[in-house]
């Protein structure tokens, strides 16, 4: 009841959708492994269990993201998307197999023969569905997710984040600062503009689907704890 009588005719879209997720939002973006990552003492098999699941979907990532800027109403709201995966295929790509590396799993026909975490398969299987259904508004609430609840711990670790190992303080760095805020705030500002072509119908399809995500979200970070 509190959370629907804080919302007002100036609250966003994106905002009431996370102001939905209550409480789990909060414990995705202050869960421990942020604060163990930004730390640098994060036990090194939860780091690479959790770097090897990441990975795992991160084709399932671009085609969401691919499908979501295909689906674009403007050249203007593209642009910015073609951006971000020329990171997530750069920058972000290179981190991945640099860690892998650094972490003694560089073998990938190793890693391939570790079976999907639970949340694993969920994302993939969200992802692609996502980029399948042909709704924008749907594309959008999972890459906000994503990169919202993100961006939000990545700021809140980053003044504290330990600059010794590369594996913990580029993973922070790569969700944080300046850039990534436009970038959140750009994926925001795309759900937002696009719920006012949604009918109420739709918008419960988008709220389910932003839920769905926020719930993989603090599974997969458990799922790093939990040993197969």
């Amino acid at each position: 009841m509190g959370q629907e009588q804080s919302l007002d005719a100036s609250t966003s879209f994106t905002e009431s959708l996370r102001l939905a997720a209550g409480e789990q939002w909060d414990r995705v973006v202050k869960h421990k492994f942020t604060t163990e990552l930004a730390s640098g003492e994060i036990d090194r098999e939860v780091l690479k269990r959790y770097l090897i699941q990441d990975h795992r979907f991160l084709d399932a990532f671009v085609i969401l993201l691919a499908s979501m800027i295909a689906h674009c109403r403007t050249l203007e709201d593209r642009i910015p998307g073609c951006q971000f995966i020329a990171v997530i295929t750069g920058a972000e790509n290179t981190y991945f197999e640099r860690a892998f590396v650094q972490l003694g799993c560089s073998d990938a026909e190793q890693r391939n023969a570790i079976p999907n975490a639970g949340a694993t398969d969920g994302f993939i299987n969200l992802m692609k569905g996502a980029a399948s259904s042909g709704s924008l508004g749907e594309m959008l609430a999972v890459l906000v997710v994503c990169e919202w609840s993100y961006g939000t711990w990545g700021e809140l670790v980053l003044a504290g984040t330990k600059r010794e190992d590369f594996v913990c303080y580029e993973w922070v760095d790569l969700h944080s600062g300046e850039d990534f805020r436009t970038l959140v705030v750009y994926l925001r500002g795309l759900l937002d503009k696009e719920a006012g072509f949604m009918r109420d119908e739709e918008k419960e399809t988008v709220k389910a689907k932003f839920l769905e995500a926020v719930s993989l979200e603090e599974q997969f970070f458990n799922d790093a704890y939990n040993a197969a």
